[in-house]
C-alpha cells in the first residue's frame, strides 16, 4: 500500500493530501529512510513523521482499504 494512502486509512493524517505534502516535505521517513509518498509500505514498518518538534514513530500491524473508524486504530502500535 503506497505511504500517504497508509497514513491517511489508518488516520494518522487526516486528509491524503496533507499526508503527501508530509512526505514531499521530507518529514516521513520508514524504516529510517526519508520516504515520497508512493513509497510500498509493508507489515512490520516502522513510520517516524516529525510535527514540528514532536516525532511521531508506530509500526505497522495491519494493512486495509477500507477501514472504519474503530478499525483505524489497529492498523498501528504506537512506539513512542
Amino acid at each position: 500500500m503506497r505511504l500517504d494512502k497508509y497514513l491517511k486509512n489508518s488516520r494518522i493524517i487526516k486528509r491524503r493530501t496533507a499526508a503527501k505534502e508530509a512526505c514531499e516535505g521530507g518529514r516521513v521517513s520508514v524504516n529510517d529512510k526519508v520516504a515520497k509518498a508512493g513509497t510500498t509500505v509493508e507489515i512490520g514498518d516502522i513510520i517516524e513523521i516529525r510535527f514540528g518538534d514532536k516525532i511521531f514513530k508506530v509500526e505497522v500491524t495491519n494493512l486495509a482499504e477500507h477501514v472504519t473508524k474503530d478499525s483505524a486504530k489497529g492498523m498501528f502500535v504506537i512506539i513512542e
